[in-house]
């Protein structure tokens, strides 16, 4: 399974669901306005301009693993924000911020004790992270779908079996993990989140099923997204699960 990019355009289009999320998650944390804020994973740059509006006097330090992300965000977001190229578990800032947020990122990462060590190294004594991913349980259906299709001819000799990258674990774990990276005042909790999005193909071809078709030639591409999104049905619902983590470096 070959490396994934994304498609920074089309995600910044048909992300209303993750932009729904944010907006929950961003009100959890308490901001004055005036401070440098991590965005870890920032995408298309779509929520870190959410962020930024609750910065008037601040700045963010956005970083994200995707080129063609990091390029549209930098685009988008302009001299407010500075976008850095990295993957989260090789951040290295060159001053450490006031706060860290994250949204619908850390599932992606498989070694979560490696990142989050790397989030507590990026945070000023006392700073709080706040964030939110995918967590136990989360698009279980969707996956049970992709995987029957995926064994269905003729796509089952590219990707029959495949189990993809996600790291959605459990609440307790991620406390655990948080805890042993060096937080303290760690509240983590899982969050039933089922979402219809408006361009439901377009969302699970870009979002869902990007990891999926590298593995598949061109031709079979549109046929393998034509056949999920005709066995989840219409209207397309997908049976996310959000894992919430608050937490803060020791002062």
């Amino acid at each position: 399974m070959s490396a994934r990019d994304w498609e920074a355009t089309t995600y910044d289009r048909v992300s209303d669901v993750q932009a729904e999320w944010a907006r929950a998650v961003l009100d959890r944390l308490p901001l004055n306005g005036d401070e440098t804020v991590l965005d870890a994973g920032c995408g298309s740059g779509r929520v870190t301009a959410m962020l930024l509006e609750r910065l008037p006097r601040g700045h963010v330090v956005a970083a994200d693993a995707s080129p063609s992300m990091v390029e549209h965000a930098r685009v988008a977001l302009g001299d407010r924000a500075t976008v850095i190229l990295s993957d989260l578990t090789e951040l290295e800032l060159d001053e450490p911020v006031d706060a860290a947020f994250s949204n619908a990122v850390f599932h992606w990462i498989p070694d979560h004790a490696l990142l989050f060590r790397r989030l507590h190294a990026a945070l000023k004594p006392g700073a709080r992270l706040i964030a939110q991913y995918g967590g136990e349980g989360n698009v279980a259906h969707f996956h049970e779908v992709a995987s029957i299709v995926a064994g269905e001819q003729p796509f089952a000799e590219h990707i029959a079996g495949w189990r993809g990258p996600w790291n959605f674990t459990s609440a307790e774990y991620a406390r655990e993990q948080l805890e042993a990276a060096g937080f303290e005042d760690v509240r983590t909790w899982l969050e039933p989140a089922p979402m219809r999005p408006a361009e439901g193909r377009e969302f699970i071809r870009v979002v869902c099923l990007g990891h999926h078709l590298t593995a598949l030639p061109e031709d079979l591409k549109g046929q393998y997204v034509d056949a999920v999104a005709d066995r989840l049905g219409d209207p397309l619902e997908l049976d996310y699960v959000r894992l919430n983590v608050d937490a803060r470096r020791a002062a």
